[in-house]
């Protein structure tokens, strides 16, 4: 189609338009149709936010646990008790041979080479030798004598058989030691208690009974 006809259409269908006249516009029915719109876009708009709602009630049902106070904690077990530590060792007193302790208010004893020397009430001497035979020093052993004084029983004997550090419980006293320089495996034990007979028990520094006498102990 060339420029000219082009021109000449375009005339004829505006003297067509020209020529219609337009009829009235149906103003009730678009009205109509706009509110019918209008309220299915509503319901529309609640079913979705009805939908929104119930999914965000299931994920906060889903994944917000309840708050729950935490399970109480088990009692422990009861554990036992550790077995009691033995008694500190008495470590014996160190003297030279021949120097005096005063072991009670009455009495003196020394030690030599020999054995146990301690002075008696009338004021003479007892001894007790390590050197007669009588001890055998290889095995741990004691021995034990008891004197009757005003203020109570005093008691000693010689213990012997161990180098390490030894204790001596005479009844619930623990009993004082004395040994010469050089560990030469045996030294005397002492102590005062009322009572005359009571049982006398050599301990090494472990605690372990070494020997024991039952009861009162002849010299």
């Amino acid at each position: 189609m060339n420029p000219t006809e082009e021109a000449r259409l375009r005339e004829a269908f505006a003297d067509a338009a020209d020529g219609v006249t337009p009829g009235p516009v149906p103003l009730a029915a678009v009205v109509r149709s706009g509110r019918a719109r209008h309220r299915r876009r509503t319901a529309g708009l609640a079913a979705c936010c009805g939908l929104l709602v119930a999914a965000l009630a299931v994920t906060a049902h889903r994944f917000v646990l309840p708050v729950q106070n935490p399970p109480a904690a088990a009692p422990a077990a009861p554990t036992a008790s550790p077995p009691p530590a033995p008694p500190e060792a008495a470590r014996p007193r160190i003297v030279r041979p021949g120097e005096r302790v005063r072991a009670a208010p009455d009495v003196l004893l020394w030690l030599t080479a020999q054995g146990k020397h301690w002075s008696a009430p009338d004021g003479g001497e007892n001894f007790r030798s390590v050197t007669d035979g009588n001890l055998d020093l290889a095995s741990p052993g004691i021995t034990h004598q008891a004197e009757g004084r005003a203020r109570g029983v005093f008691h000693s004997g010689i213990y012997y058989g161990t180098k390490a550090p030894a204790r001596v419980e005479i009844g619930n006293t623990t009993a004082a030691l004395l040994e010469l320089p050089g560990s030469p495996g045996w030294g005397v034990w002492y102590a005062t208690t009322p009572s005359a007979d009571p049982g006398v028990t050599l301990y090494d520094g472990a605690g372990r009974v070494l020997a024991r006498l039952p009861g009162r102990a002849t010299p």
